[in-house]
């Protein structure tokens, strides 16, 4: 037995045995079928008496198979991966070279061979199948013990959610791993004619994706499911199918086409990845005009503040891919901007890049770094996010926020930027506090100054455009890691109210987003991002909480945090929008302000902002952004 697993490990351990070896067996096994069926139909003495006669004949027929095999390429596969293509080729192959061989049996029976008289054309057609079906079986024989020599007892017995190609092609892929990390059990299908009929693919039933498919997914002892590429968006939005593939502890595994912003975490060759909650989020494919990006991009002079940030950092890769001539690239926080300089380094050697350690609040250093790069367009994504942070300290997020975009803005202007493109958010529309209203100063801010350039008040040509969305998925302040890190303590998991939603878009969709904005916009607009459908973050949380596996997780209402609210808008009550030359991305039809009255109560402001008294520095801000009105916050009595 041990010498027999010897070979097989020999035999298998080789790439491929060679051609020549392949159709040596099958010539034999002709040989073989010409001596078996002769010996069925006249037994042994004739069969003996005629060997030799019989194999000089057979060479003839044999040489005419091998000149079928040629024409239809029997060879060009390797046996172990064979398939029904390469089994009807043999079929045609062998079908073809007994029309010739039978046409030639009255001109071979004219050579005067003993043999010859017992070869009749009913003899020669069943050696012709017999030998097709030893092939075919000698086929079937070595795929069937190579895939039991590599057929893992660790391999995840998996239904394959689709039918279609994408979910046949899947199929396929799993089947032809070595060593088999998948075992296919079952599809999933919407399509209820199909499991009224009992339908199989690939030997595998189908079944309904309804409520007792979480009862199905138990029985079958399924541990994992894995969604076709082609339909990862419909997975995405049935949430009751997701319910109840969670309820029944399978896994949950998406194809390289739908996560590409994680292929760090693909491994095999099908390349699929465990999802987690994020992946499941409902959104919709984001596309956006290349072409154009690049036509602006490539060549430039491009400077991005907060370059070590979330957004930031994902900025100054999407930009890179367009080949601008020079990158300048600014943030105050050491270490992760060295990160960013290592990247650059890797893996886009070919584009020039300076790494700047300082903050955007240092006028005498910006101002040098505009003198002498003389950037063309400027990425905007410095700022302090932080809400419960900046409700404690206002006067920073005037300093670092508001001061900050003023000296850029100012210097654009000054250096003749031909695009200036500013990150805000959400928080801005409405605010509730600090943080959203400074950002909404920053917004008026830059918007009067573009308005001012074109009525002639400002000399310049600096096209100022702003970009409105709401939280991005992987950010370094987002609820998903801290959920995650409370998951794996052991709970509880902390959600400030249970009514609360938020917005979600991953880093990449929002950073592409901005790029067309910002180089197709005009000036003077805010482009607000279509976010897709809110979620309730107590939701998530549970979902986090059943994906992970973990049990008697809790989840802890803590209460709205000082300046929180239940929901962010992408627009206030009194704002429309207007479409553009994206479908997911809006103009906001907003308040045009005077840059004379907001460039003297931002300096006012900023002013204030230095005595560092917390409730003189919110009245300001209030008096410039009247619609601010504090929501938990110690500054809700300014608004009485």
């Amino acid at each position: 037995m041990k010498n027999v697993k010897d070979i097989v490990d020999w035999y298998f351990s080789k790439q491929a045995l060679p051609y020549w070896v392949v159709l040596v067996i099958d010539c034999l096994l002709i040989l073989f079928s010409a001596y078996l069926v002769f010996w069925a139909f006249y037994r042994v003495m004739a069969t003996l008496a005629s060997f030799w006669p019989l194999f000089r004949v057979m060479v003839i027929y044999i040489a005419i198979c091998i000149v079928f095999f040629r024409i239809f390429k029997t060879y060009v596969g390797i046996i172990r991966y064979s398939s029904f293509i390469d089994l009807l080729r043999i079929g045609f192959a062998m079908g073809s070279a007994y029309i010739v061989s039978f046409g030639l049996h009255y001109l071979i029976n004219s050579v005067p061979e003993p043999v010859l008289a017992h070869l009749t054309a009913r003899v020669l057609f069943f050696i012709f199948a017999l030998a097709t079906i030893l092939m075919w079986s000698e086929r079937i024989l070595i795929k069937f013990v190579y895939d039991s020599y590599f057929r893992s007892d660790a391999a995840m017995r998996v239904f394959i959610f689709g039918i279609r190609s994408g979910g046949i092609g899947l199929a396929k892929s799993i089947k032809g791993e070595k060593p088999a990390r998948f075992k296919l059990v079952g599809f999933i299908s919407h399509d209820k004619d199909l499991h009224a009929k009992g339908t199989r693919l690939m030997g595998e039933p189908v079944y309904d994706a309804d409520e007792t498919l979480s009862h199905v997914l138990t029985e079958c002892h399924v541990q994992a499911v894995l969604v076709a590429p082609g339909r990862i968006e419909r997975f995405r939005e049935d949430t009751a199918l997701q319910d109840q593939i969670i309820a029944s502890g399978a896994k949950i595994f998406f194809s390289h086409d739908a996560i590409e912003w994680d292929k760090d975490a693909l491994v095999g060759p099908t390349r699929l990845k465990e999802v987690s909650v994020a992946d499941l989020l409902p959104r919709n494919q984001i596309e956006i005009d290349l072409d154009s990006v690049a036509a602006d991009l490539k060549g430039a002079r491009v400077l991005i503040t907060g370059s070590a940030g979330s957004i930031g950092s994902e900025l100054v890769r999407q930009v890179a891919i367009f080949g601008p001539s020079e990158m300048m690239l600014i943030d105050s926080a050491e270490t992760p901007q060295h990160d960013i300089r290592l990247m650059m380094a890797k893996e886009y050697p070919s584009v020039k890049s300076t790494t700047l350690v300082t903050s955007i609040t240092n006028a005498e250093r910006m101002e040098a770094v505009f003198r002498d790069f003389q950037p063309e367009f400027v990425f905007h994504a410095a700022a302090y996010k932080h809400v419960p942070m900046m409700e404690d300290n206002p006067s920073e997020s005037i300093h670092n926020n508001v001061y900050g975009t003023k000296v850029l803005a100012d210097l654009s202007v000054k250096y003749g930027v031909r695009k200036f493109v500013m990150i805000s958010t959400d928080k801005a529309v409405n605010p509730t506090n600090v943080m959203g209203c400074s950002k909404r100063i920053c917004e008026i801010y830059v918007q009067s100054l573009n308005k001012a350039e074109v009525e002639g008040k400002v000399e310049g040509h600096t096209q100022f455009v702003t970009t409105r969305f709401g939280n991005v998925l992987g950010s370094s302040g987002s609820v998903i890691p801290i959920f995650e890190k409370q998951i794996k303590a052991g709970g509880p998991v902390t959600v400030t109210h249970p009514d609360i939603i938020r917005y979600f878009m991953l880093i990449p969709e929002a950073c592409k987003l901005v790029l067309e904005a910002g180089t197709k916009g005009n000036g003077g607009e805010i482009f607000v991002f279509d976010m897709g459908k809110p979620v309730r973050i107590a939701d998530l949380a549970r979902r986090m909480i059943e994906l992970s596996g973990a049990k008697d997780v809790e989840i802890k209402y803590t209460g709205l945090r000082d300046g929180e609210k239940l929901y962010e808008e992408l627009l206030s009550e009194k704002e429309t929008t207007k479409p553009s030359f994206n479908e997911k991305i809006r103009i906001a039809e907003v308040r045009e302000y005077d840059f004379a009255e907001v460039e003297k109560a931002v300096n006012e402001l900023i002013s204030i902002s230095h005595e560092y008294d917390d409730f003189k520095t919110v009245a300001a801000m209030k008096r410039l952004v009247p619609e601010y009105v504090s929501t938990n916050s110690a500054f809700s009595v300014l608004d009485k």
